[in-house]
């Protein structure tokens, strides 16, 4: 693997840590790959530092009753110990509803997203989050497990 498909898989790992940070509502993995001065902006919102990016892990926990994010495709441009490119992810947001069934918003997010290398570890810079769109559909739980089939 030459230096350059190191960097791509450890940007790669930021996105994925980020995502995977956003779903389990973990600071700790959002404070591993983000910088200090790091600014998240998208509709509607900005913000400026890690700890006020770090407040959106506890929006998240209030809007949500769960979310889960998929990285897609992401397409890079490294310079030396800064980096910048394009992130592909789905965001699944489930809201709850006492009402009826609860709701998936979905969306297909953009981000356009800026790094840089500290030490061995790359940290996002900006994320600028982009939704190309938005679908909203009822979801369920799969309700209890059948029962063991013992002719298997």
């Amino acid at each position: 693997m030459t230096p350059q498909d190191e960097d791509r898989a450890a940007l790669r790992r930021t996105a994925a840590l980020y995502a995977r940070g956003a779903d389990r509502r973990s600071k700790e993995d959002w404070r591993a790959v983000l910088a200090e001065e790091v600014e998240i902006a998208g509709p509607g919102f900005v913000a400026s530092g890690i700890e006020a990016c770090l407040q959106s892990i506890d929006f998240l926990a209030h809007a949500f009753k769960a979310t889960r994010h998929i990285v897609h495709d992401q397409i890079v441009e490294i310079a030396g110990d800064h980096a910048s490119g394009e992130t592909l992810c789905t965001a699944e947001h489930r809201i709850a509803n006492a009402e009826g069934p609860d709701t998936l918003m979905c969306w297909a997010i953009c981000y356009q997203d800026e790094w840089r290398r500290d030490g061995a570890d790359w940290r996002f810079t900006r994320r600028h989050l982009i939704v190309d769109w938005e679908e909203n559909r009822p979801v369920g739980d799969p309700g209890p497990p059948p029962p063991p089939n013992e002719n298997r």
